[in-house]
């Protein structure tokens, strides 16, 4: 039997804690739900969880510095929750390693949507446009498609975010092809994100830190200028 997806709620405010845990409830999650970061660590330590829905603007330690330290120690999805519309701060955010981010007041239909769409990226949801059966090797590298994982050239696991998943597997089906901003948010999140989403350039800066020699001169990922990027390496799959 398939286990049931299992999420933490860190927000501060009762109302929307309850509002978020029914509503997820009643869409077939298991939930707990906390008020800060000391609940929320002590719910790390002992339980299992699949996505954290983590607010920006909490008592004691914020958001943002709750998302750096979980990242450092894991890569347990993160959508974060923020009042705050500038999108300097989203990226902000991003930076920290959120896979994505949801401004109030929201919708719980619109969070219901990005955790779904988070879950599928990070292989706790099955993903329909996915080639189960393939690894694509590139330059010494091999993204393993069925088990969302990277390995070095030297055999090394290479830890990834959800997005930064999707985006170099994006890359790797397309190999020798321009793609721009638009055609990454389809291939990687399906239309969800706005026309001014600025999370591929984010996420792409963090994958370049992990897999290109020198990132300020990138040799896989090259930017075209006014046309958007290109996955140079030839790719090669294996069943």
């Amino acid at each position: 039997m398939t286990r049931s997806p299992h999420l933490l709620i860190v927000d501060d405010d009762r109302e929307l804690r309850q509002l978020l845990t029914g509503f997820s409830i009643r869409h077939g999650f298991r939930v707990d739900a906390v008020a800060d970061g000391k609940g929320m660590a002590k719910w790390l330590e002992t339980g299992r969880f699949d996505l954290v829905v983590l607010d920006v603007m909490l008592p004691g330690e914020d958001g943002l510095a709750l998302c750096r330290s979980l990242r450092a120690a894991s890569n347990l999805p993160v959508i974060m929750l923020t009042a705050l519309a500038d999108e300097t701060d989203r990226i902000v955010g991003l930076e920290m390693g959120a896979d994505d981010y949801v401004v109030k007041p929201f919708n719980p239909r619109e969070l219901l949507a990005r955790i779904k769409a988070v879950l599928r990226r990070s292989g706790s949801v099955p993903a329909s446009r996915q080639d189960h059966g393939a690894t694509l090797v590139f330059d010494g590298w091999r993204l393993d498609l069925p088990r969302r994982q990277l390995y070095s050239p030297e055999g090394v696991l290479m830890p990834l975010t959800g997005g930064e998943f999707d985006l170099l597997a994006a890359f790797a089906q397309h190999p020798q092809r321009v793609l721009n901003r638009d055609q990454l948010l389809d291939l990687t999140r399906g239309r969800s994100a706005s026309a001014y989403d600025r999370s591929v350039d984010v996420q792409l800066s963090r994958l370049r830190r992990k897999i290109e020699s020198d990132p300020a001169d990138p040799m896989l990922i090259k930017t075209v200028r006014g046309g958007g990027y290109l996955f140079t390496p030839r790719v090669e799959r294996e069943r």
